[in-house]
């Protein structure tokens, strides 16, 4: 036989719900990263769509210096009156061209929700948040993955080193020794994740340094920044980008158109196209982007990198 029943003597967290004010976020989104990338290339403003790479000529049959580019003839040491050369710089015939490419999506709301459930957030700008932080992911992807400007794609033969094992040191300072004023690594954080194994295993002690707030690894002084969108293997092998860049040394910069109708923020544009006929308003969103390699030694790239645990025994 039971006993008698008891009753609440106060009001319950339940019950007092129903008169609380909730405290909410804005909606979260698990598929942001750092986009390290975006943050770290330089952009170049764009008066129209296409940026023109301009390059001394390369003529195989003529004189040329150490990176094949046709000589400039010159003349020192001498004394008097000694006849000078006559030269002049040639240019490429053929400069290679980059188009800025576009991310796009629509994003509707229906005109009843932003009229009546647009306290306390604005229904259509979180909306256009989440949608613009969609693209500016696959922006990331494709400033590494697109076929006509990807940097994975403009990695010149004489900047590529094939690895072996996984990523150490003696790699990385392989990688710097090929060109001047690296910058950055840019790596999957797997990579990086192998990296430190192997430091940790000789006995030696990454830096760090402080960029945008994050405490990232260094070696020789340059970041590594993590990236998940540099692909990982089947075999479980990946890669490190290194970039020099910077139009200014010769390097890798971001491109971007120079002002865009509706602009939200550079190569960002925000436009409403209308409402139809179900009282739906729809917004197209755009970023405009691309990249460019000015010359061969400012993108470097170590491949097949082994980023598995390895499990060795002592």
């Amino acid at each position: 036989m039971s006993g008698p029943q008891e009753y609440p003597t106060s009001l319950g967290t339940a019950g007092a719900r129903t008169l609380a004010t909730v405290t909410k976020t804005v909606p979260q989104m698990r598929a942001i990263t750092p986009r390290w990338l975006i943050r770290m290339l330089p952009w170049v403003d764009l008066a129209a769509g296409t940026y023109r790479v301009n390059r001394r000529a390369v003529d195989p049959g003529r004189p040329g210096n150490k990176h094949g580019e046709v000589a400039i003839e010159i003349a020192s040491g001498h004394l008097g009156e000694a006849t000078l050369p006559t030269t002049f710089a040639d240019y490429d015939p053929g400069p290679p061209e980059y188009e800025l490419a576009v991310a796009q999506t629509r994003v509707r709301v229906h005109t009843r929700v932003a009229d009546l459930f647009d306290e306390p957030m604005d229904q259509t700008e979180q909306q256009l948040r989440l949608a613009r932080a969609a693209l500016a992911e696959r922006q990331e992807y494709e400033l590494l993955h697109d076929p006509g400007f990807g940097l994975l794609h403009h990695v010149h033969d004489t900047q590529r080193v094939a690895g072996s094992g996984p990523p150490d040191p003696d790699q990385l300072d392989e990688l710097l020794s090929r060109r001047r004023k690296s910058r950055f690594f840019l790596a999957h954080p797997r990579t990086i994740a192998a990296f430190h194994r192997e430091c940790t295993r000789r006995g030696l002690y990454p830096g760090t340094t402080t960029v945008a707030g994050s405490t990232l690894t260094t070696w020789r002084g340059v970041p590594l920044l993590p990236t998940d969108k540099l692909p990982i293997g089947a075999e479980q092998t990946g890669s490190v980008l290194v970039l020099r860049t910077g139009a200014a040394d010769h390097g890798v910069v971001g491109l971007r158109p120079a002002v865009l109708p509706d602009q939200v923020a550079p190569g960002w544009s925000v436009r409403s196209a209308g409402i139809d006929e179900r009282a739906v308003r729809t917004w197209l969103v755009s970023v405009y982007f691309a990249a460019a390699r000015l010359v061969p030694d400012a993108l470097g790239m170590l491949t097949g990198v082994d980023v598995g645990v390895r499990h060795e025994r002592g």
